[in-house]
């Protein structure tokens, strides 16, 4: 019975095999013809209708940054203010009250005031002249025509002049002053400066007998054109 069985089943088999082959061979033959006729269809509406492309997609916004974390920077580290020491505090100072010192007022005594200077000594006592001076000429003839100023030669002045005259030790005039004009500057002048250059004396002499200075007067000088 068993055996008969499995050869029913192994026949059971083939014919389901071979069923199956043949739907495949229709359906391969069934679906070959209809996409034939579909795609001469679709061909045909091809022919006959322009197909629109479709619009491209939108773009896309780009995405958002990713966010970054900012870095906080640490805090940064304050070092505690350093310890001040202050100073300890002065010890409190006591006053006391001092009595001030007693001046002793010493008396001063005024200085004496300051003798007098001495008076100068007095001046040495000038040499009494003994002897005059006397003149080793003529004054008058120290003069020449040649000396006539020609200031007053052209002025045609003329007159008398006299002089006081200084002598010195060595006979010498040292000085010489008009006492009498001759009411010319020109003549005046000529007198004073022919005698002083060339006057000679004999120097006065002295209660020793020393040559000393001495003043003479001369006598009357006349200018007079010839």
């Amino acid at each position: 019975m068993a055996y008969a069985d499995n050869k029913m089943s192994s026949g059971r088999i083939g014919a389901i095999v071979i069923v199956a082959l043949l739907h495949a061979l229709l359906g391969y033959a069934f679906v070959t013809g209809l996409a034939f006729k579909v795609a001469k269809k679709v061909a045909q509406d091809l022919k006959t209708f322009n197909v629109e492309e479709p619009p491209p997609p939108e773009e896309e916004p780009p995405p958002p940054p990713p966010d970054v974390p900012v870095e906080t920077p640490p805090p940064p580290v304050v070092s505690p203010p350093p310890l001040v020491r202050l100073p300890s505090p002065p010890p409190p100072v006591v006053s006391q009250n001092v009595p001030p010192p007693v001046q002793v007022i010493t008396p001063v005594a005024t200085p004496a005031p300051p003798a007098p200077p001495a008076p100068p000594p007095p001046p040495p006592a000038a040499p009494r002249v003994v002897e005059t001076a006397k003149s080793k000429g003529s004054l008058a003839g120290l003069i020449t025509d040649t000396d006539y100023p020609a200031a007053a030669i052209r002025a045609e002045e003329e007159g008398t002049v006299r002089v006081r005259m200084g002598i010195g030790a060595n006979g010498r005039v040292t000085s010489c002053e008009v006492t009498q004009s001759s009411g010319s500057s020109s003549l005046d002048a000529a007198t004073c400066r022919i005698i002083r250059s060339r006057g000679r004396f004999t120097p006065a002499k002295d209660q020793n007998g020393q040559p000393t200075t001495d003043t003479v007067t001369s006598p009357p000088i006349t200018w007079r054109l010839q």
